[in-house]
């Protein structure tokens, strides 16, 4: 099982912190695993409605959309961020 994390407003949207997921093979990066979650209802879908924004974090390094999620124990998902 993989845990997924959820940051700001993804959480807010999705109403909860994290879940753990048993994650199909067809699911091999992160762009494959955003998709998944959008076909989950509509809690999902309202948060990753934007999926090129949310920023990912796999065992908790940032990476890019093409990357593969496998042997993945944690993947958090967070709106952009800004500073100031």
């Amino acid at each position: 099982m993989t845990k997924l994390v959820y940051f700001a407003w993804v959480r807010e949207r999705i109403g909860k912190g994290e879940e753990y997921l048993d994650l199909e093979p067809s699911i091999v990066t992160v762009n494959d695993l955003l998709t998944h979650l959008k076909s989950r209802g509509e809690e999902y879908e309202s948060a990753l409605e934007y999926q090129d924004v949310i920023r990912v974090a796999i065992n908790q390094e940032h990476v890019e959309h093409d990357a593969p999620i496998k042997g993945a124990h944690e993947i958090a998902l967070f709106p952009p961020m800004t500073g100031g």
